[in-house]
This record gives structure tokens, sequence and C-alpha cells, in this order.
């Protein structure tokens, strides 16, 4: 059993940066492949970023790349999400998942969520 709980959401201008952290409870969270999505307001949840479980391998979503870095530190049991030069359309419920298996883009491949963080970016 692994418990998620993300923080360092909140509200912050266009330009703007935030670094989300989700920290887990566990042994086993070296293990594994860790992502972070987003539920922007009436939309469907979305791929953001993931990691695998060594830390060398990272994927993201076009919309994000060059802008968004996901990092893990396995001694800390925590993967982060540093999100730089935020748009309005980054606005969305920030949700860390763990333990992907099969396709690790998608939602329903995740085991275990956390319970979300809210990021609000004004134009």
């Amino acid at each position: 059993q692994v418990q998620l709980v993300e923080s360092g959401g909140g509200l912050v201008q266009a330009g703007g940066s935030l670094r989300l952290s989700c920290a887990a409870s566990g042994r086993t969270f070296s293990s594994y492949v860790m992502g972070w999505f987003r539920q922007p307001p009436g939309k469907e949840r979305e791929f953001v970023a993931v990691i695998r479980a060594s830390g060398m391998i990272t994927y993201y979503t076009d919309s994000v790349k060059g802008r968004f870095t996901i990092s893990r530190d396995n001694a800390k049991n925590t993967v982060y999400l540093q999100m730089n030069n935020l748009k309005p359309e980054d606005t969305a419920v920030y949700y860390c998942a763990a333990g992907a298996i099969g396709d690790s883009s998608d939602p329903k491949a995740y085991r275990y969520w956390g319970q979300g963080t809210q990021v609000t970016v004004s134009s």
C-alpha cells in the first residue's frame, strides 16, 4: 500500500513558477514508476509527465516540454514537478500517481493516487 500527498500548488501569475511535491509512504517507492497528471476545469484527467524508478528516464506531454521538469528523490520518497513559465492553460488540479503497469501516460495504468493540489495561473 502506498499513500501519496501532494503539496506546492497555489495561485501564480502567467510566466511564474511553482514546484509541486508528492510525498509517498511505503518502502517500495523507489521501485515505482511515478507520474503527474492534471485535470483542468470541466475536462478529463490528462498526462503531464512520468519518471521511471531509476530517475534516469522521463517523458512529458508536448504542451509542457521545455517548461516542466519531473524529478525524484528516492531517499526522501518524494517526486517533484518543477513548473516554469506557467500559462493560464496550465490551470488544473494536479495529481501524482504511482505504480503504473502498462502505458504510463494512461491514468488507468496507475494503482495509487494522491488527493490533488490546485494550480491556478492568472493572465
